[in-house]
């Protein structure tokens, strides 16, 4: 929905209109379903229509109903010197968001693996820049590629992908999802140390 529509006339009672909406959809899937324009209309009590003025598309809405950040760094302050330390810090809390809002994630993750090629960027990508900062210090001896690389594999991770395949197919409960994810985090640190990333 373009901003323009949002700020003329009726800007407030448009804007609880699309809270509304997205409130239903959060709702909808934190029961676990992956729902449709309407079936978010439907439930928010809201006509189609109107519905489809605010989010054109499934994907649209969804992204408008994901857990926004506006962490820049998920570093505490003052960050710790030592770079284990610093992405154990990044890493447990990306792990603990992620846990959080397991199905919103599930949501998205779904919507992304689908058949049809979607307008907008499903996952943000924020998560890399923080593990990158935390590896600042090790820059220098491993270079810029090798950080980024590294930054990317701890992204793997702690990522909702590998959180679902430890739950949903390895079966383990979550807390030892999350303690294994840790431990995964810590054993790329350690190998870095000796072997930088390809």
């Amino acid at each position: 929905m373009s901003t323009d529509y949002l700020d003329s006339g009726r800007a407030q009672q448009k804007q609880r209109t699309r809270d509304q909406l997205i409130a239903a959809a959060r709702e909808l899937i934190s029961s676990g379903e992956t729902p449709r324009v309407e079936e978010v209309a439907k439930a928010a009590g809201i006509s189609r229509p109107t519905a489809y003025r605010y989010f054109a598309s499934q994907a649209e809405l969804l992204a408008a109903a994901f857990p926004e950040t506006a962490t820049t760094s998920a570093l505490p302050d003052p960050p710790p010197e030592a770079v284990d330390d610093r992405v154990a810090a990044v890493a447990a809390f990306v792990i603990g968001r992620v846990q959080d809002t397991e199905p919103q994630q599930r949501a998205m993750l779904r919507l992304s693996l689908g058949e049809v090629p979607h307008e907008l960027p499903l996952r943000q990508g924020r998560v890399i820049p923080w593990f990158v900062e935390a590896l600042e210090p090790l820059e220098e001896s491993i270079g810029e590629e090798s950080v980024h690389r590294l930054a990317l594999a701890l992204r793997a991770a702690c990522g909702i992908e590998t959180r679902v395949w430890l739950s949903d197919v390895a079966g383990l409960a979550p807390a030892d999802v999350s303690a294994l994810q840790q431990w995964m985090v810590d054993a790329l640190v350690k190998q870095a140390f000796e072997t930088p990333p390809p």
